[in-house]
């Protein structure tokens, strides 16, 4: 039986003339399902480097490590702006709010970058959360080292333990700045860091009161002590009160846990002594914030 005659043997498929279109066809397709498209020059789409976890934009990670954080929808961002959060750029797809108009007013006084973007591409930028048309950057904060605290003859500390919420952060930011503290500690993992929401409940304060993380509380506190400071924690079951803690008119740390759950075992006994605020009416705690407040009140007076 005579052999048919074929054309060869057959090409692989990189070397078949669609080969390059389609992987790049298919790399685009993965990067509009991903959320790590770009826009280029031309208008079109183009596959960029993922996206870091969180759904950040890959371009946005700097060289330290860290990510800005992004406040979306209109009211968040005019109350932002209102507060003096830092932004570093505000997106905006159009102005016929008023709340976007205010915000774009406010980002000018503040010589905020204003960015003219698409639905799609906020879309990405804020991993598909309703944005509602407008987007603030926000600049990643700088945090100070704890030793830096320490700076002074007496140095008023505030180190907080078990705080997840940023707005009590924010709010015991905004006591410690109103009472002359030196600064604020908090853990660096597991804890509220300071977020839009720590800016705004801080009423911008965080500009004037700078917040350190340490990588081990009990450790720094600890280091405190070696340094010569008196470490009291603020506790329900503290056998001596605020106001009648002598020590505090010296190098002083005022260390204070969570409303829920107070103050961890190894950071309570870490402490030279637990105090307490006085409460005759029928609340059992305070807000964390709250707390903070009044207990540097009267370390403040006590201080005078």
């Amino acid at each position: 039986m005579a052999k048919r005659k074929g054309k060869g043997p057959t090409p692989k498929a990189e070397d078949r003339h669609w080969h390059g279109k389609r992987q790049k066809a298919r790399a685009v397709k993965s990067a509009r399902r991903t959320g790590t498209e770009t826009v280029g020059p031309s208008g079109r789409g183009k596959s960029a480097a993922p996206a870091p976890a969180g759904g950040r934009p890959a371009g946005a990670r700097r060289a330290n490590g860290e990510v800005p954080e992004l406040v979306t929808g209109r009211n968040p961002v005019v109350e932002a702006l209102r507060a003096g959060v830092p932004g570093t750029a505000l997106y905006v797809m159009s102005s016929t709010d008023e709340r976007v108009r205010e915000s774009i007013q406010l980002a000018a006084d503040r010589r905020v970058p204003l960015l003219e973007t698409g639905k799609n591409e906020l879309d990405r930028l804020t991993d598909g959360a309703v944005h509602q048309g407008i987007a603030l950057q926000v600049k990643p904060y700088r945090y100070a080292h704890p030793d830096d605290f320490l700076k002074g003859t007496a140095p008023l500390i505030v180190a907080v333990d078990g705080i997840t919420d940023p707005r009590n952060l924010g709010a015991i930011v905004r006591s410690a700045a109103a009472f002359g503290a030196s600064g604020v500690v908090v853990p660096e993992r597991r804890a509220a860091g300071v977020t839009a929401g720590a800016w705004k409940s801080s009423a911008g304060t965080l500009a004037t009161c700078p917040v350190a993380q340490a990588t081990n509380l009990t450790r720094q506190l600890k280091a405190y002590q070696k340094a010569g400071c008196f470490v009291a924690g603020l506790d329900a079951a503290g056998g001596v009160t605020v106001a009648d803690l002598e020590l505090a008119s010296g190098p002083f740390v005022l260390v204070v846990g969570s409303e829920g759950k107070g103050l961890g075992r190894l950071v309570a006994d870490t402490c030279d002594m637990l105090v307490t605020i006085p409460m005759p009416g029928k609340a059992e705690s305070l807000n964390a914030g709250v707390a903070a407040g009044i207990a540097l009140y009267e370390v403040s007076r006590l201080r005078a």
